[in-house]
């Protein structure tokens, strides 16, 4: 009996440090993802940007990578990467191809929810490759016509389209593009119907539209603000569902007899999938901080746009929000692209 007790208490000893040992096993990962948060960064950051120099998303990325460099002391380096189009396939492979470690972001812009509804084998998946970090921006369309137009609001333009159906022209981004689909959102929520004329650019359709080639079109505050200064287009709405701050005697879409119509442009980061929360959640905090900083929220209210700095949570939810909605307009307006 002895002997059995004897080997009894060894096995209970090699249980003992075998659970020791899974549990050190455990532990050590943590700990390190815990000291490489710390010290991270300790080397510059790229910061990918599916767009070429010079846009709206090229121009914000540089203005957030100066900010975060000053805050986290090291560089973060806008790569632009404008192959593929609007699908932003070149910017976003080369992103899922980075080593998860935080020291490659991805901006992440209105493409990235609607490319994989619109591209037949489109090669990314926005949910399963990427980690969030924080939506940083949220800005409206805004709902521009030719002043020589007789609409005076949202309401005027839809009982027109609804009196002549086709006749109204909408000038937008080629097909598939942002504009194009936020073109094809309004006029499904209005229950009406227009003739679309495609261009290369959203600033080619704006010189036409103040031309009086074309009658309206749905651009981005930023574009249109100027020319609606200047008097060379009116303004009859904007797309999101609450007034901007920037704009407040300009009504809603929603409030012309489209109730609940939203569609916003918007500016975020992500980074591959697999790079540890800890690090997600630094880089995070710090944009958030950089983006609620007041000389960077004036900037942006001053052109119409919002400060956000969500958490990563917050954004992947709003990320698979507007992956349903585009995906939803995408299959019902039969918008496909080979």
């Amino acid at each position: 009996m002895k002997r059995e007790k004897r080997g009894e208490d060894r096995m209970t000893v090699r249980a003992s440090r075998l659970l020791q040992g899974v549990l050190l096993a455990l532990a050590l990962p943590a700990a390190v993802c815990a000291q490489d948060a710390a010290q991270f960064p300790n080397k510059p950051v790229r910061v990918i940007v599916p767009q070429g120099p010079g846009g709206a998303t090229d121009i914000q990325a540089r203005l957030f990578a100066a900010k975060m460099t000053q805050s986290l002391g090291q560089q973060f380096v806008v790569d632009n990467r404008a192959g593929g189009g609007a699908a932003g396939v070149v910017a976003y492979t080369l992103a899922t191809k980075a080593n998860a470690d935080g020291y490659t972001l991805l901006a992440i812009i209105p493409s990235f929810t609607f490319s994989p509804a619109l591209y037949k084998n489109y090669p990314i998946d926005p949910i399963r490759d990427f980690a969030p970090v924080s939506l940083l921006t949220r800005a409206p369309y805004m709902l521009v016509v030719n002043p020589s137009l007789p609409a005076r609001s949202a309401k005027d333009l839809i009982a027109m389209a609804k009196a002549q159906p086709d006749k109204l022209t909408f000038g937008a981004g080629n097909t598939g593009s942002g504009t194009h689909l936020v073109t094809l959102s309004f006029l499904s929520a209005a229950k009406i119907r227009a003739t679309y004329v495609p261009y290369r650019s959203v600033g080619m359709a704006m010189l036409d539209l103040a031309g009086g080639r074309i009658d309206a079109t749905l651009a981005n505050v930023l574009s249109a603000s100027t020319y609606v200064r200047t008097g060379k287009l009116r303004v009859l709405g904007i797309s999101s569902v609450e007034r901007s701050k920037a704009l407040p005697d300009v009504p809603t879409i929603a409030e012309q007899g489209v109730p609940g119509y939203e569609a916003v442009t918007f500016h975020g980061y992500a980074v591959p999938a697999a790079t540890p929360a800890a690090i997600v959640n630094k880089l995070s905090a710090a944009y958030a901080s950089v983006v609620k900083s007041p000389d960077i929220a004036g900037r942006l209210a001053a052109d119409g746009g919002e400060a956000i700095g969500s958490t990563p949570q917050a954004f992947r939810k709003f990320i698979a929000a507007e992956i349903r909605v585009w995906t939803k307009l995408i299959k019902e307006e039969g918008v496909k692209i080979e």
